[in-house]
């Protein structure tokens, strides 16, 4: 007990007041944004707010749990409670509860729980234990295959039940394997992959078609790009007898990716994800449909000005005119009531959590300590960013919530874990030898 005592009184309070704002403040915007004059009691747990707050004190509930529990046991059994998550996400595949076309919920009389949302901190979990193995090298072939594994099971089964935004989580992880020492040529290949995709959607789009397309279509136009590219690559550097092979491999792979495009644009991704991207790109314009969310979300914004309309008086928010204004939409209502400065403090927040976390994670003594801590960082980074930029028209709306500000239970339970699991590490930093 005395040690448990011990480790509440080391706990980075710093992290936990952040903690509790972002969470009293989601509160507090999830009543204006479902506000209704007929339910003015912000602890009617009848409406959403209402619940918002059961999840809050749960949140603390668990909170106080993780606290309380010996640090090793998160190392010890890292790998038993990923594989624990795991089975949940493939069992929900087969009897869980349709949401918005995804299936991915556990349905238990009125209460719903989404195993996605808590496969992230046991991935964390796992792979920071991998990682952390002695005598591992994140050079080796073996060692990044079982790294690539542990973060695309669930990915890939998350993928299954329909759910793209939650999967796409997944690949803020690469972060943490480029800072444990991945070469730098993986992300850059992830780049030019996403900026070859986005070009041949480009080249092939009705909304840009060339004069020239009456004799070569656009992805044939790309092809002859990259080859004489590569052609000019290969004269400069043809003393090397090897980079024949390495040009030809690029060149076919490249090919590849560009024919790929239509049957994963048309097969693979949904129909509304599809227009979506189009819609983010400027290739389709669908104000009404695939575009209606983020038109409303920026109208909202727009409105509020510099300092916003005033709490409770956000007339895009009060009338219903965004879509899930109190889940992936959220910041909208900031936006839209609380205006710039309120959008800039609530962005400075996240970002004092961010740099909070990485500071912390700087004087671990434990090796798996300090990768849970940089995987917790990219995964609260990756949610924000393209949460707001869904927002905002900067990022396709792939349906991820603000993280501590959107209601959901799942969503703040799941957030709630990752964080407070690096806090107690954090607080038991001392016993590491």
């Amino acid at each position: 007990m005395r040690k448990n005592s011990s480790a509440i009184e080391r706990m980075d309070w710093m992290l936990v007041a952040l903690f509790f704002v972002l969470i009293i403040a989601g509160w507090l915007n999830i009543y204006a944004a479902v506000y209704n004059e007929e339910f003015t009691n912000i602890f009617d747990t009848s409406q959403r707010y209402g619940k918002q707050l059961l999840w809050m004190g749960t949140a603390v509930v668990i909170a106080t749990v993780v606290m309380l529990i010996d640090e090793r046991f998160f190392s010890t059994f890292g790998y038993l409670i990923y594989g624990i998550i795991v089975f949940l996400l493939l069992l929900v595949i087969f009897i869980g509860a349709e949401t918005k076309g995804a299936t991915s919920w556990f349905s238990l009389g009125g209460f719903k729980i989404q195993p996605s949302e808590f496969s992230k901190f046991a991935t964390n979990l796992a792979l920071a234990k991998y990682l952390s193995t002695l005598n591992i090298n994140i050079k080796k072939f073996k060692t990044k295959l079982l790294a690539f594994a542990i973060i695309g099971v669930p990915a890939m089964l998350i993928l299954l039940q329909n759910d793209t935004g939650s999967a796409l989580v997944y690949a803020s992880f690469i972060l943490v394997l480029y800072r444990e020492g991945l070469s730098g040529n993986i992300l850059l290949i992830g780049v030019l992959v996403a900026i070859l995709f986005v070009l041949t959607l480009i080249l092939q789009a009705e909304v840009y078609k060339m004069p020239f397309d009456l004799f070569l279509n656009g992805a044939t136009l790309l092809v002859l790009c990259i080859t004489v590219l590569l052609t000019l690559v290969f004269y400069v550097q043809r003393k090397q007898k090897r980079i024949i092979w390495l040009l030809l491999t690029i060149w076919i792979a490249c090919i590849g990716l560009i024919k790929s495009v239509d049957y994963v644009f048309s097969d693979v991704l949904e129909p509304h994800q599809s227009k979506r991207i189009n819609v983010l790109l400027g290739l389709e314009s669908d104000p009404r449909g695939a575009g209606y969310n983020v038109n409303q979300s920026l109208i909202a914004i727009g409105s509020g000005g510099i300092t916003g309309k005033g709490y409770l008086k956000g007339t895009q928010t009060k009338y219903d005119f965004v879509p899930e204004q109190s889940t992936d939409f959220i910041f909208c209502t900031i936006g839209e009531e609380w205006g710039f400065l309120g959008s800039t403090m609530v962005i400075i927040l996240f970002l004092a959590l961010l740099l909070r976390i990485l500071f912390v994670c700087t004087r671990q003594r434990s090796t798996f300590a300090q990768i849970y801590g940089y995987g917790l960082a990219a995964i609260l980074f990756f949610h924000f960013a393209i949460n707001i930029g869904m927002t905002i028209g900067l990022a396709p709306v792939i349906g991820i919530p603000l993280p501590f500000f959107s209601y959901g239970g799942s969503s703040l339970w799941g957030f709630t874990l990752l964080l407070f699991i690096f806090i107690k590490m954090d607080a038991d930093r001392l016993e590491v030898l």
